[in-house]
């Protein structure tokens, strides 16, 4: 939490106030690029090259070209290579995940570079991704909701619960893709084993019939029936830092600002498999 803390507090502070701000790109993803390389423990020289990566990731899976998909991923890999590759030459490595991931085992067989590549790929994408995508829609919903801004910000409710729904209004991320193992029944739809299927959050997250009204802010009625971060089996592995990231983002705003209202553009949507927003205007007083 000391880290994020100091992180969030930095960016806020590079943060023009009384004129129009991109959120985006100036704190949403250089936040979740921060942040992920002081977790895994890679230095500040791959913050940039990160989130330019996540963005041409996005961009290679809107454009279905495999080819396109696949030079990306080998990008990455070569990101990480050279960090396992750091870890392995240093006489005493910090003890962080990536170094962790190294000597990690599984049934008494080392994991390979390879796998451990493809782990931290499944943690990067899931992460940057998501938390970038839920900073834009926090602050798009502050400066919207003036009101229950004053609210959040008097401390009528607890902030993880206040993220919580906010991701859930807003759902930064919007499906994952899965395969039946069984047949199963959904819904009176027969779904066969070995079937394709898409589970929309967020859909499952504006159910009428679980929330009532799904576009009422209710932080703590709706807290027990929210999926943003899954459930069971599927549920996120990373949720509980994802709050600690968020809360803490609030926090230090709060404490440096006096609110978050509209900026002169509307805010631009992102395009499926994306969520949340490609662009948010903002002033900060």
């Amino acid at each position: 939490e000391p880290v994020a803390r100091a992180i969030c507090a930095e960016l806020i502070a590079g943060l023009a106030r009384d004129c129009d701000i991109e959120v985006m790109s100036s704190l949403g993803d250089p936040f979740a690029a921060w942040l992920q390389c002081a977790f895994m423990g890679w230095p500040t020289s791959m913050r940039t090259p990160l989130a330019e990566w996540v963005d041409k990731n996005h961009a290679a899976n809107r454009s279905g070209d495999r080819r396109r998909m696949a030079a990306v991923a080998d990008e990455f890999d070569s990101f990480i290579r050279e960090q396992l590759d750091a870890r392995r030459s240093m006489p005493g490595p910090p003890d962080d995940p990536t170094t962790r991931l190294l000597a990690e085992s599984v049934d008494g067989v080392q994991l390979s570079d390879a796998e451990i590549v493809s782990i931290i790929r499944n943690w990067t994408v899931g992460e940057l991704a998501t938390i970038a995508a839920a900073v834009g829609i926090a602050l798009n919903f502050l400066a919207e909701h003036p009101d229950i801004q004053r609210r959040i910000r008097s401390g009528e409710w607890d902030l993880d619960a206040v993220t919580d729904e906010l991701q859930r209004l807003g759902a930064p991320l919007i499906a994952n893709r899965r395969r039946t193992t069984k047949p199963v029944e959904v819904g009176g739809v027969k779904i066969p084993a070995e079937e394709k299927v898409i589970v929309l959050w967020a859909s499952a997250n504006r159910d009428e019939a679980v929330f009532g009204d799904p576009d009422a802010f209710e932080p703590i009625a709706n807290r027990r029936h929210n999926l943003v971060y899954g459930k069971g089996l599927h549920y996120c592995p990373g949720a509980d830092l994802a709050r600690l990231e968020l809360r803490v983002l609030l926090e230090e705003l709060f404490a440096a600002t006096i609110s978050v209202e509209p900026g002169t553009q509307a805010p631009a949507p992102a395009h499926y498999p994306a969520g949340g927003f490609d662009t948010v205007h903002i002033r900060l007083r």
